[in-house]
């Protein structure tokens, strides 16, 4: 399916406009976020993989072509427009890794038609994904020793995103996902129970119980809830006694107080000599929650996380932008109010532990002992290496995380690492400033 008309109009505009006009130099355009999202002390960058399926495959297929001369693009714009293939030079944060505010995610090099068109499907899979990764990892983190289980596919806001939720919660250290298609096309484990329709389906809980246990007798996660729950729990125990179930055993925990039903729950399964059935909880869970299991000791050994994870709730935008910073040799910015931007190409250079990042331009030299987070990802718009696993992926982030200092992970209040602006950027900042404002007074 042709991707090229994903986009806004305006884009398309534009790209027309410097076609005709035989404005085809390299321009740099930066993709970054402004400010983060209250409560958040860290990103985790994501959505490139999908950005550079895309960007390998953009071209105008006759159908796109068709719509456009419709539309009333004239006859040379199409023209233009159909020999036309992504090209450029791009350098990124690989996935999983930390970022903050003002520090590229993405910067694309090359002819500035090409770079204009793809600036909408950039951000859409940057921002969305980036901001359900960093749901994720926050999760994660507050999760303590209890295992997570992407629940999101029915709440997601489409199935696309459904499966982008299932892959970057396997890279943010959840142990399976329901997404039965995702666990296929992205080697994940799939888990799941049973819903309560099935125990309503059936004339009694018992019966039910029973039934589920003999058709499935590898896997068994009762889910208790229905009517009942510590009777629900009771019945599960007597299912299991009477049919001498062994292997992964579970209960799941749907709804109510979950902390003392846990607290019920493994009591009444301990006194029935099945320490090893595990607790499973679910039902409307986030990081805030998953907090407080762990701080008040309930007995929780697993968990779902849906729909709060699925659309980031709490965050669910980030103030994302994609901006020109550079056209030729000639490096621009924006001066509007609230949204000046860095002129030209850029690096971050990051020491460990993460407490103060520099964002410098990307021919200085970066401080000693420093890393780069933007590396080459595209040169001439083909990959410079095969796609990644979610497992390099997801070792990045841990580093990552084991880095912040603690104060950065919080769940409230978080105290944000620096973002130092080099003495060359700084310099390049006040030059540029210094002459737009002398153009637009009309001086030299």
């Amino acid at each position: 399916m042709s991707r090229a008309l994903i986009t806004d109009l305006y884009e398309l505009n534009m790209a027309a406009s410097y076609l005709r006009r035989g404005m085809v130099g390299p321009a740099t355009f930066s993709l970054f976020v402004r400010t983060l999202p209250v409560d958040r002390g860290f990103l985790v960058s994501a959505g490139l993989e999908d950005c550079l399926s895309y960007l390998e495959a953009f071209a105008f297929e006759d159908e796109d072509l068709a719509w456009l001369a419709g539309a009333g693009f004239p006859a040379d714009v199409v023209d233009a427009f159909a020999g036309l293939r992504f090209t450029c030079d791009v350098n990124a944060v690989p996935e999983g890794r930390v970022v903050l505010a003002n520090e590229p995610i993405i910067e694309v090099t090359g002819p500035i038609a090409e770079a204009q068109l793809v600036e909408t499907y950039l951000l859409n899979q940057v921002t969305f994904q980036t901001a359900v990764a960093t749901k994720a990892a926050r999760c994660r983190l507050a999760a303590g020793d209890i295992d997570l289980v992407d629940f999101a596919l029915r709440r997601t806001h489409g199935v696309d995103a459904g499966m982008a939720v299932a892959r970057l919660s396997a890279i943010a250290g959840f142990a399976a996902t329901s997404n039965v298609e995702a666990a296929r096309r992205f080697g994940l484990r799939a888990a799941g129970t049973m819903a309560h329709s099935y125990i309503e389906a059936f004339p009694s809980e018992a019966s039910a119980f029973r039934a589920f246990a003999q058709d499935l007798p590898e896997h068994t996660t009762f889910l208790v809830d229905t009517y009942d729950t510590l009777a629900g729990v009771t019945t599960a125990i007597g299912v299991i006694r009477d049919l001498g179930l062994g292997g992964s055993l579970g209960v799941r925990l749907d709804s109510g107080d979950l902390v003392a039903l846990s607290g019920e729950a493994r009591r009444l399964l301990n006194d029935a000599g099945l320490p090893q059935v595990r607790i499973f909880a679910s039902g409307g869970l986030d990081e805030y929650e998953l907090e407080r299991f762990v701080a008040e000791g309930a007995p929780i050994d697993a968990a779902g996380i849906g729909t709060k994870m699925g659309v980031s709730a709490d965050a669910p935008y980030l103030d994302s932008a994609y901006k020109l910073v550079a056209f030729g040799d000639r490096p621009v910015m924006k001066l509007s109010a609230g949204k000046v931007t860095l002129p030209g190409a850029k690096q971050v250079w990051r020491r460990r532990p993460i407490e103060e990042d520099v964002l410098a331009r990307r021919d200085e030299p970066g401080p000693a002992g420093a890393e780069p987070l933007l590396v080459p990802v595209m040169r001439d718009g083909r990959r410079v290496a095969a796609p990644e696993s979610i497992d390099a992926a997801r070792a990045r982030l841990q580093g990552d995380l084991d880095s912040l200092p603690a104060e950065a992970r919080l769940l409230r209040r978080p105290v944000v690492p620096h973002v130092q602006v080099s003495p060359g950027l700084d310099e390049r900042l006040r030059e540029v400033t210094e002459t737009l404002r002398r153009a637009g007074s009309g001086e030299g």
